[in-house]
């Protein structure tokens, strides 16, 4: 059966698209950022993974404010990247794992979650950017992929323990997958912030570091908070958390800290990373 290797939770923020780009890793604004990136880029080194599961939101490049699937799980031999707006050159397609997607699909269905099956996939920068990130300089990226949308974006959401239920089944389907391929869980998103209103520019460190340290050993104390309660913790756009939170449900048993890293801001948001691995 397939081995989930381990898990990567990571900022998504569109302007790093236009660091790398413009080759400002070394700028004293981003340095801090991308500094972080070197030690998990060598984890994966050691860990050989062949597939990665994106756990995302998407930004309109597939649902809007008027249709917004609470979870959505791509079926394509390929997911093209396009144009958003942001100014981030567009990426060469990702190659899917169909054969994984499909699996996943009927394991959810049979788990009771009512997905949206995505036959024709297009995937912004919070699938684009963190593949980038921990695999540079590459012409194209070296794994298929699995893109799984969760709703941050159009209220109601899911609640934090829906998608912690969420991930855990995802968890029970990679590793019920009949192949022997080595599989990382990747969550996007976050950490605090807010993009407009009276609170745009809000920032929760004390929080942001509180819920990266439970996440390891604790993830269900998160749980407690409603989807109201993290919007005031986090802000708005915060509660992108919840990707984290999904992919951190696909690991079970014990887990322990790979590697982390917590930089703010970058473009009015607190960027984390955080590695785990299965112990």
């Amino acid at each position: 059966m397939a081995t989930i290797v381990g898990a990567i939770t990571t900022s998504h923020v569109p302007a790093i698209g236009r660091a790398i780009d413009k080759g400002l890793q070394d700028d004293p604004y981003w340095k801090p950022f991308f500094d972080g990136f070197p030690p998990v880029r060598e984890w994966l080194a050691k860990v050989r993974p062949s597939v990665a599961v994106v756990v995302y939101n998407d930004h309109g490049l597939n649902f809007f404010l008027d249709k917004m699937p609470t979870f959505a799980v791509g079926a394509a031999a390929e997911y093209s990247n396009a144009d958003e707006g942001w100014g981030i050159p567009t990426l060469p397609p990702y190659r899917g794992e169909l054969d994984l997607s499909w699996h996943m699909i009927d394991s959810l269905v049979e788990e009771e979650f009512d997905i949206v099956t995505c036959q024709e996939m297009l995937v912004d920068h919070a699938f684009t950017l963190p593949l980038e990130l921990l695999w540079p300089n590459q012409k194209s990226c070296p794994l298929r992929t699995v893109p799984v949308c969760v709703n941050t974006v159009q209220f109601p959401l899911p609640t934090a323990a829906r998608c912690f239920k969420f991930g855990q089944a995802i968890g029970r389907a990679i590793e019920s997958w009949d192949s022997d391929a080595r599989v990382v869980v990747i969550g996007t998103g976050g950490l605090s912030h807010q993009l407009e209103g009276q609170r745009a520019g809000f920032i929760n460190k004390e929080f942001d570091l509180m819920f990266m340290e439970k996440l390891i050993a604790d993830p269900l104390w998160v749980t407690r908070y409603s989807i109201a309660d993290l919007v005031e913790l986090t802000g708005t756009q915060g509660v992108e958390l919840l990707n984290w939170l999904t992919t951190r449900g696909a690991l079970s048993g014990e887990v322990a800290k790979v590697h982390s890293n917590y930089h703010i801001p970058i473009s009015n948001t607190a960027s984390g990373l955080l590695a785990m691995e299965i112990v």
